[in-house]
């Protein structure tokens, strides 16, 4: 059966799409803990990041890169967190969170944002992207 990234990703379900390449994808999380939270995916289906193939987790952690660029430009921020869980959908996923503190990085505390709210957000980071 298929993940709910992976039907993201086969535009089956619908996205607030930040950045898309050959090998991964990036969108805002609908469960954000920080305004600007962006999920990092690998197009390929594999439930566990250190399971990917060596050039696409290369591949997947450039373009987190590209887009924590984008994530940093559009968001004020000292810094872009990096969270790697893995336990919530059973598809590698790497977490963008923009923070000014340690404590910004609770998964306990989710914020409700409406959905044309992370549209435009994601529109702005999407504009970054370099």
């Amino acid at each position: 059966m298929k993940s709910i990234f992976s039907k993201i990703i086969d535009k089956e379900i619908p996205c607030h799409l930040v950045a898309e390449n050959n090998f991964a994808i990036a969108f805002m999380d609908i469960n954000p803990i920080a305004l600007g939270h962006v999920l990092v995916v690998p197009k390929k289906e594999v439930d566990d990041i250190f399971d990917l193939q060596p050039n696409l987790y290369d591949e997947l952690w450039k373009f987190a890169q590209k887009v924590s660029f984008g994530l940093k430009n559009t968001i004020a921020c000292k810094r872009v967190a990096i969270s790697v869980i893995g336990l919530e959908v059973p598809h590698a996923h790497i977490h963008l969170i923009p923070i000014d503190n340690v404590s910004d990085v609770n998964f306990q505390n989710k914020l409700s944002i409406s959905s044309y709210k992370l549209k435009e957000i994601a529109a702005n980071i999407a504009s970054n992207i370099n």
